[in-house]
This record gives structure tokens, C-alpha cells and sequence, in this order.
């Protein structure tokens, strides 16, 4: 069952988009067989919640939309998939604040595995970039104050970063048996191997200091796809830019794999997906390994000495074969979610 290959992925960023219309032409193979849907997000629709409310206070009851609920609340993001492809097996959205997206990867897996399904369209979406979510990330001290030069601003693993910058985007992945794609004379990417989670049960924001709880994910995710770690070659790491939560992470990578094993940050190039993150990043993992290609960690300069010696790459793409590779994820309330890919 660990022959699950990631077929499409499909994103609101053009490098990645392949759009939803190619499955519009199989609407009928997926609506006649058990296809799911999970969705992770951590906000939900919240500038629907702020526009109504500014409507509501500003003009009264009357001006607040009828649809209000159903266009805001978090479930409605696979509801709307499923509803627009006709699919009919299992559909859901979760919420593990920025762990989400990977928590739905694994949730899929378990529906996969189970045989509950034999398609599941797993990911993330997050449309969070809203005055009261940036002033609430702010007035948290989550955010760079690198007002000055934006471009700059998110910088994981880098001795200068000071918070994260809030970004949008979604991304899925189609995920199926091995044989069915096959049959079907599509691609896979890769594989998707393994799953791990756990909790920190520690503190509403911040990291468990010595990064266990999120260690034990790691290792349970490589266990569960039955791999050594000496065996990864790439960590495609959570790194916000923030300072403990990207020092924490460091340490345990250094921990698990050494100082051998590349490591990357999207989040230099795309900010902070929060519930979509996850989703995005497990793409560009796939896409990593489909490719031999890991992309750089932008804005690193130079690690503090606060991050442990490993082997993040900066400065240019490194062209190298990348049969095995760990996405990590972790989110507020002590969310930690990991999953594993390999080559086809």
C-alpha cells in the first residue's frame, strides 16, 4: 500500500498550476468510484467574517449577506471541491492551525490505506491576508518588522530573520494506488510513504523548547514508511523565520540526520501559507524528488549561532537525486505533523 503516487498538483501559483479543468473531463470516472476530499486550513474564510461584521456594524442587519456562513466556515473548502467535481466518497476539512495541510496528506493516506477510497484530493487553502489577521499576528510579535525591504523580510534559518510575513495560496495533491494511476497512464511524482504526528501539549504559540514532541512526529513518519533516516536526502523544513521556532527545528534535523542532509525553506519565497502551508510545501517536496532539483532557502545569508551546523542550501538551486525526502509541519497549540516521499 506505500505505492500511493502523487499525481497532479494544482495551486494558485502558476508554477504549479495544472487546473482543475483536466479533472473536469474524468468527472465521470471519479464520481462513479470512491473519491474523497481533504482539505486543511487554519483561518478559514475570515474576510467574508470581517466584511460582514464591518456591514453589520456600519449598516445594520439587512446589508449582512444570507450566505454568510456557508461562504466562511472552514468545512465549506472541501465541500466546494467535492461539489464542483461530483465526488462522493468521504470529504472534509482539518484544522491543525499551520500543520494542516500536512495533516490532510496523512489523513488521506489513512483513507487510502483503509480502502475506504480510491482517489483522495488532499491539500490546503488559506486566504488569511485580512486587517484583523495581520493586526493580530502583529500585535502577537509573530511578524518581521522589516518594513523597509518586504522582499527581504522572510528569512528562515538566517541570523537577521525576526518573523514571518503572512502569505496566501493553496495547493493539492491527487493522491491514489500506484495501479490506478498506472491503468490510467498517468504520472506519478512520488510517493507518498509515511505519515507522523504528535502534540507538544506545551504552550498555545510557542515550540516545546528542545523540540521532542516534534522529533517523535519525524521519527514516527519514518517509521511509518518504513525508512532510515540516514537514507533522506532532503528536509523540506517548516522554518517560519522566526527565532526559537526556526532554532528549535534546527536542532532536532541536526538530531535525526546529521549535518549531511540538504535542508530548505520554502517560506523565504512564499511567506507563511498557515494551513496551507504544509500542502505547498509537500508539492514542491514532490516536486524535488520528480526532478533531482532542490530549490534554495532565499534570504539565508548566514546561520546564528543559535541554529545547529546543517546543511541548508542557499544561493542557488543544488541539482542532486533526491530518492527520499521529510516535509515537516507545526502549528500552534503544539501541532506537528510529518510526511515522507520518494521517488517513483
Amino acid at each position: 500500500m506505500k505505492w500511493l503516487g502523487v499525481g497532479l498538483v494544482t495551486s494558485w501559483f502558476g508554477m504549479l498550476g495544472l487546473g482543475v479543468t483536466l479533472w473536469r473531463t474524468r468527472r465521470r470516472h471519479l464520481a462513479t468510484s470512491t473519491a474523497g476530499v481533504v482539505l486543511g486550513t487554519a483561518v478559514g474564510g475570515q474576510e467574508t467574517w470581517e466584511e460582514q461584521g464591518r456591514r453589520l456594524w456600519d449598516r445594520g442587519p439587512r446589508a449582512v449577506n444570507p450566505l454568510t456562513v456557508p461562504k466562511a466556515i472552514g468545512n465549506i473548502a472541501a465541500g466546494s471541491v467535492a461539489m464542483d467535481l461530483g465526488l462522493h466518497g468521504p470529504s472534509f476539512t482539518v484544522s491543525t492551525a499551520c500543520a494542516a495541510g500536512t495533516t490532510a496528506l496523512g489523513l488521506a493516506l489513512d483513507l487510502l490505506r483503509a480502502g475506504r477510497c480510491d482517489v483522495v484530493l488532499a491539500g490546503g487553502t488559506e486566504a488569511a491576508v485580512t486587517p484583523l489577521v495581520s493586526t493580530a499576528f502583529d500585535r502577537l510579535k509573530a511578524l518581521s518588522r522589516r518594513g523597509d525591504d518586504p522582499a527581504a523580510a522572510s528569512r528562515p534559518f538566517d541570523e537577521h530573520r525576526d518573523g514571518f510575513v503572512l502569505g496566501e495560496g493553496a495547493a493539492v495533491l491527487v493522491l491514489e494506488r500506484a495501479e490506478g494511476a498506472e491503468r490510467r497512464g498517468r504520472r506519478a511524482y512520488a510517493r507518498l510513504l509515511g505519515y507522523g504526528a504528535s502534540s507538544d501539549a506545551h504552550h498555545l504559540t510557542a515550540p516545546e523548547p528542545e523540540g521532542r514532541r516534534a522529533e517523535a512526529a519525524l521519527r514516527s513518519a519514518l517509521a511509518d514508511a518504513q525508512v532510515d533516516a540516514a537514507d533522506v536526502r532532503l528536509v523540506n523544513a517548516h522554518a517560519t523565520s522566526t527565532p526559537q521556532g526556526d532554532a528549535v527545528e534546527a536542532r532536532l534535523v541536526e538530531r535525526v540526520f546529521g549535518r549531511e542532509t540538504a535542508v530548505t525553506s520554502a517560506k523565504g519565497v512564499t511567506g507563511h501559507l498557515l494551513g496551507a502551508a504544509g500542502a505547498v510545501e509537500a508539492a514542491f517536496t514532490a516536486l524535488s524528488v520528480a526532478h533531482g532539483v532542490i530549490p534554495p532557502t532565499a534570504n539565508f545569508a548566514a546561520a546564528g549561532p543559535d541554529i545547529a551546523a546543517i546543511d541548508i542550501v542557499h544561493g542557488a538551486a543544488r541539482h542532486t537525486p533526491v530518492p527520499l525526502a521529510v516535509s515537516n509541519s507545526f502549528g500552534f497549540g503544539g501541532h506537528n505533523a510529518v510526511v515522507v516521499l520518494g521517488s517513483t
